[in-house]
């Protein structure tokens, strides 16, 4: 597996670094940037530990209610979500000897916003969305 790190898309409020790829086409610098926020969510199991803490009750999540989930070493599950950290999806914050992790909206809120279809654009209708008679 690479070691390189992944940059965070920029969070700031006008406009982020990324136009909507139907509205605009990316550059090569926000073409690799967001490829590489895409590279830390193309592994099921840091997708998985990104819905686990995402869909959690309360809005964080210990660690230890996260590595029985699955059939991987408590220190694969920390490398898995140092990169989804590095990728700016989440942060965390240590208690103790637990450290606790939560979903970063701003990025989940930017990337849908990237792949979202702008309304009314003309052409963008899926070619399969007919009804039957």
């Amino acid at each position: 597996m690479s070691k390189q790190g992944f940059a965070v898309l920029s969070q700031d409020g006008a406009g982020g670094c990324c136009p909507g790829l139907l509205t605009a086409p990316l550059d090569e610098d926000q073409a690799e940037t967001l490829a590489k926020v895409f590279k830390a969510l193309g592994d099921p199991v840091r997708l998985r530990l990104l819905s686990m803490i995402a869909s959690r009750a309360g809005g964080e999540v210990c660690v230890c209610d996260l590595t029985p989930a699955f059939d991987l070493s408590q220190p694969t599950i920390s490398h898995h979500l140092k990169l989804l950290k590095q990728a700016g999806l989440i942060d965390s914050e240590r208690r103790g000897t637990w450290v606790y992790y939560r979903l970063l909206p701003e990025m989940t809120d930017r990337l849908a916003a990237i792949l979202t279809r702008p309304a009314g654009r003309p052409g963008t209708e899926s070619a399969h969305s007919g009804t039957a008679a």
